[in-house]
């Protein structure tokens, strides 16, 4: 198995971990909310509102995720059984079982689906409901007994092993090492990946004990890419690269669109040094000074940052921020600075070429897709929709996930990591790929064909 192998298939897996949490963040959130403003500790403590924060993160959140999961695999009716079978998960154990939920969801999902599919056509006419509920009663039941017998404790007995595992090298002070795999592998595009089927489990489960976590911030920390990018707008040749760095900064920090400095590496590698030493070094001052966050900030922006920071934490996690952000631009710069080759061919090169638009007649409607429907897509519609209306182009825009994109559209606008999956949804659309949020020649050339 060679490497594009490995990386596929771990992208493929951290898409769908990320599928399963990223639609729920909001929930997350409210927790988090909820926690930091209620609890003992908090900045409003009420004994009565606090409350909520123990069933939510037991029951609601594992159950939302299973629910998520399910439906990516089969629909409502993989939706449904998919809380069937995790609040087995969530009985036989006495932690949050997320882990459980993102595999039990699924799993419970994809089984009712082998079901249906061996008894399709195989119903006689006027049963189907009755047939169809009934199985999905019958296998949701056996599920949720295995949930509470073995599967729960399993998951129980492997997440305590993590779990030790983690807190050995927290003990050990070695905590901010994680940047040596944190950081490459989020530039490969496993960023959400990483933080929401890894290090938001853990740092839950921590933060319900103590009310926050460090590994909220170990992924979402926005420092690194920030010094990356200020790199390039002081020191950069002048060019396309130089003039893109303050709105992909903007983009960055105050948008939590951590992607949009993903290419300035991708063309000069040797700068992932650069925020691997920004990430170490936000994570020792976040260790020394013992912040954490409440819950997940999502999107990674400082004002998500400081929503999710509580009381006393402050001048701590925003320390670590600027630190990380001053030493990995100090590294990139040494870099951008020796590198007189940098031009506006660099960054073309990193993005790939458009897709010739034909046939586009009577086009109506563009889809700009992303793993979530959320972030970068987002954004991208934003821009085109404001490229559009400056061109007075009639031609509405939108944002979904790649699994969600219309069946009978045309056009679809995705990062060129995603276009077999698109490929896959809608094989009849035109498909433009970009790799560069900012600034990227596709978006005008598009203009130029629609006018």
């Amino acid at each position: 198995m060679n490497w594009e192998t490995v990386r596929a298939q771990a992208q493929k897996t951290g898409r769908k971990m990320s599928g399963m949490v990223m639609p729920n963040i909001g929930a997350f959130i409210a927790w988090g909310l909820i926690t930091a403003l209620f609890i003992p500790t908090g900045w409003i403590p009420n004994a009565t509102l606090s409350e909520m924060v123990g069933p939510m993160i037991i029951y609601m959140l594992p159950l939302l995720i299973a629910y998520t999961g399910g439906k990516m695999v089969h629909g409502t009716r993989g939706s449904v059984i998919a809380v069937i079978a995790t609040m087995g998960v969530i009985v036989g154990t006495s932690i949050p079982m997320f882990i459980g939920a993102m595999i039990m969801g699924p799993l419970a999902a994809y089984l009712l689906r082998l079901v249906d599919r061996a008894l399709e056509g195989k119903i006689k006419a006027g049963f189907e409901m009755l047939v169809n509920n009934f199985t999905m009663g019958i296998l949701g039941t056996i599920l949720a007994i295995a949930g509470v017998l073995a599967f729960g404790p399993v998951v129980e007995v492997i997440s305590d092993f993590m779990g030790d595992g983690v807190q050995v090298i927290v003990d050990a002070g070695l905590l901010p090492l994680a940047s040596i795999f944190i950081e490459p592998a989020k530039v490969l595009f496993l960023n959400n990946a990483i933080n929401h089927g890894v290090l938001t489990p853990l740092g839950i489960a921590e933060a319900a004990e103590t009310g926050k976590s460090i590994f909220f911030m170990l992924e979402a920390n926005p420092g690194p890419g920030l010094g990356v990018l200020l790199g390039f707008w002081v020191f950069g040749k002048k060019g396309m690269v130089k003039d893109s760095a303050p709105g992909a900064i903007i983009i960055h920090f105050f948008g939590g669109i951590h992607e949009i400095y993903f290419p300035y590496i991708l063309m000069k590698p040797i700068l992932i040094l650069a925020v691997i030493a920004g990430g170490a070094t936000g994570i020792f001052v976040f260790d020394i000074f013992n912040v954490g966050l409440v819950a997940s900030p999502s999107p990674g922006s400082i004002f998500a940052f400081m929503a999710m920071t509580p009381k006393g934490n402050f001048f701590g996690v925003l320390a670590g921020i600027a630190a990380s952000t001053a030493v990995s631009f100090l590294v990139a710069s040494f870099f951008i600075k020796r590198d007189k080759g940098i031009d506006e061919s660099d960054l073309v090169e990193a993005t790939e070429q458009m897709i010739d638009l034909k046939g586009k007649k009577g086009l109506t409607t563009i889809a700009f897709a992303c793993d979530a429907g959320m972030g970068s897509s987002a954004m991208g519609a934003s821009t085109l929709r404001s490229k559009f209306k400056k061109a007075g182009i009639n031609v509405k825009v939108i944002h979904c996930s790649v699994d969600e994109v219309p069946l009978d559209i045309k056009l679809v606008v995705v990062h060129k990591d995603l276009i077999l999956r698109v490929q896959k949804r809608v094989p009849n659309a035109e498909i433009i790929t970009i790799t560069n949020f900012v600034g990227a020649p596709e978006y005008d050339q598009l203009v130029e064909k629609l006018k």
